[in-house]
């Protein structure tokens, strides 16, 4: 290959590298480009030749690989490496995940698109979609919004190719969080009702249950107690034990989340909630963890107890580090400013 290649002047890459891709091509795992069909054609000394019945951008290649490999099987096991990076994420966090998210569902997007319509290439877009908005939520959470809306983009388009409503509401709803951090409250509050109104009742309770949820801390966010209080009730009445692997939600998490939309709301019952949940979380959810040690923070500056404000700052400071949550960091730092500006 190197004699063939000094004949047009072209620079090849290593040994290694060139065993790679020769046991690549052979394994048949990958085509050879164009540039190398044609070296391999000079070294080798025959014509390159292209079927009539294929084009040379390998276009019926790519269709037989699909249609090999994507199957019901095929769909379970990314879908069980999609929960993997779900329960890595709660105690490790974001930054050491989310080029491997990226790429997991990027790579099932690509095979989503040359799948072969009907049931299985519909479930395949569904764990698409699961893929693409964990990727969009750890982007968020280390600060990357641009990449976040992007990936949930993404997720959006393949639940919709998936028709799943539950998948299309929850994606939704979760895109809007990037609004809500960057002050965008008003158009945040209108993207997480479009999402509830969407699911009706098509959904499974736990589902209902998280978008009311969203919803609330969304209007808890522009200050409208009463709604709040509300679709919080509402959140409660709608929970229950349906097993949905992209919504994890139990009384525990819904009690957080009542206790962050009060804080938010400077209510005096925040603190008491707040630490009712923080004492029935799941010790694996380190970020959840930081995020109920920044609101327990916010609550105990409403109430002019800067001491034990600033013992749940350093808590959630703490916990935010280890999973590398920039998010969380940006609250903490806005807590204690407020916290100095409290003293003076």
């Amino acid at each position: 290959m190197r004699r063939a290649a000094a004949t047009d002047g072209a620079k090849l890459p290593g040994d290694d590298s060139l065993k790679r891709m020769i046991r690549l091509w052979i394994n048949g795992e990958r085509r050879p480009s164009d540039e190398y069909a044609a070296l391999l054609a000079r070294t080798f000394g025959v014509v390159q030749v292209h079927t009539g019945g294929d084009s040379t951008d390998g276009f019926l290649d790519l269709l037989a690989r699909a249609e090999s490999s994507v199957d019901a099987e095929l769909v379970d096991r990314f879908e069980a490496q999609t929960q993997s990076l779900r329960v890595l994420d709660r105690r490790l966090g974001a930054r050491r995940l989310l080029g491997q998210a990226e790429a997991h569902a990027q790579n099932v997007a690509d095979l989503v698109q040359w799948a072969e319509f009907g049931a299985v290439r519909e479930g395949m877009a569904a764990t698409g979609a699961e893929a693409a908005a964990l990727a969009g939520w750890l982007a968020l959470d280390l600060g990357k919004a641009s990449d976040s809306w992007r990936l949930h983009n993404l997720a959006r388009a393949l639940a919709v190719e998936a028709g799943d409503t539950a998948v299309v509401a929850h994606v939704t709803a979760q895109q809007a969080y990037a609004l809500l951090d960057a002050g965008r409250t008003s158009r945040a509050v209108k993207q997480f009702e479009a999402a509830r109104q969407m699911a009706g009742t098509r959904v499974p309770g736990v589902v209902r249950s998280w978008l009311f949820a969203a919803e609330a801390e969304a209007h808890a966010a522009a200050g409208d107690t009463s709604t709040t209080l509300d679709l919080l009730d509402r959140a409660t009445a709608a929970l229950d034990d349906d097993d949905v692997p992209f919504v994890v939600l139990d009384s525990a998490h819904l009690a957080r989340w009542r206790g962050s939309c009060l804080a938010r709301l400077g209510h005096p019952e925040a603190i008491q909630v707040l630490n009712d949940a923080l004492n029935r979380l799941d010790p694996d959810f380190n970020r959840a963890a930081a995020g109920l040690h920044a609101d327990l923070a916010t609550a105990y500056t409403v109430a002019r107890q800067p001491d034990a404000a600033r013992h749940h700052a350093q808590d959630a400071a703490k916990l935010s580090a280890a999973t590398g949550s920039n998010r969380q960091r940006s609250r903490i730092l806005a807590l204690l400013g407020a916290e100095r500006e409290q003293v003076q």
